[in-house]
């Protein structure tokens, strides 16, 4: 079991702001590690490792102002947390795996472990923040430390941790965050409504109407859900599919564990409230 380290060297303060997405000092790494197939988010097949091929030479997209027009949806939502510029300008000392084509797969390797390390940090650290109890607290921020050590390892150290136990020692501190904050909103955990429990199939649900202040909906398939002018205060947010959940004038400044793919792929409008460390997806503004 991965267990925070209370001995490695000083780490510098971690902050959300640490972990954005900077494409303009990464090597367009979220283009070319990853895989798609063409669904309704792709339009077309990528294997893994492969460059995009509207990639131009400069590592950007040439089709970025339409991706969604072009059935290029998926692109859109994606955030890799800052692991990208981490990879390419820290690791890799910003030299592209196009001026070092011998880097390609480790660099790509890397990147898929860093994006992991990256966004447990941003869930920990909002755990730290929201969480009444200092032990709590102390948990979190200890263990966002030891993921930033790690951050900071070679790449061979990074291909050989186990994502799933680290995951497993982070998960804990999340749920019991979670329960806290859930219970500060007098959350019943689905006695009243045995419909909002984490995992539900609420799929293009109605939820208007419905009290989803500290609702537990870790995992919940909201898909084309309705929450329109829905208050979700205290609601655990964690791993929710958002994909077409209306939010418009739906209040989610105090929703737990949200992230910029999660609002990206809802319909929100400028009356949609999010978390001030969330950013604003610009379709939203148009609304």
């Amino acid at each position: 079991m991965f267990t925070p380290s209370l001995h490695s060297s000083p780490s510098p303060t971690v902050h959300r702001a640490d972990l954005r997405g900077d494409c303009s000092r990464c090597f367009a790494l979220c283009c070319t590690a990853f895989g798609f197939a063409s669904s309704s988010d792709f339009a077309e097949d990528k294997p893994a490792g492969s460059s995009c091929r509207h990639l131009d030479a400069r590592f950007a997209c040439t089709i970025h102002e339409t991706l969604p027009s072009r059935g290029f949806r998926g692109c859109t939502v994606f955030d890799c947390f800052g692991a990208g510029q981490a990879v390419s300008q820290q690791l890799f000392a910003g030299v592209s795996w196009r001026d070092r084509p011998h880097t390609r797969d480790r660099m790509f390797s890397a990147f898929t472990v860093m994006k992991e390390l990256h966004e447990m940090m941003w869930h920990l650290l909002e755990a730290q923040d929201r969480t009444y109890d200092p032990e709590s607290s102390d948990d979190a921020r200890e263990l966002v430390e030891s993921l930033a050590s790690l951050t900071r390892r070679g790449v061979d150290e990074l291909e050989s941790l186990d994502i799933g136990e680290i995951r497993a020692s982070v998960r804990p501190v999340l749920m019991e965050v979670g329960a806290e904050v859930r219970a500060s909103y007098f959350a019943d955990d689905g006695q009243t409504n045995p419909d909002l429990v984490p995992g539900a199939d609420l799929a293009g649900t109605d939820l208007r109407g419905h009290r989803l202040c500290g609702a537990d909906l870790r995992n919940a398939l909201l898909i084309g859900a309705d929450l329109r002018g829905c208050d979700l205060a205290g609601a655990d947010l964690l791993g929710a599919d958002l994909r077409g959940a209306r939010v418009q004038d739906a209040d989610l400044s105090f929703a737990l564990y949200l992230t910029g793919p999660q609002l990206a792929a809802a319909r929100g409008n400028r009356r949609t409230r999010v978390p001030a460390d969330v950013p604003v997806p610009r379709s939203w503004l148009d609304e």
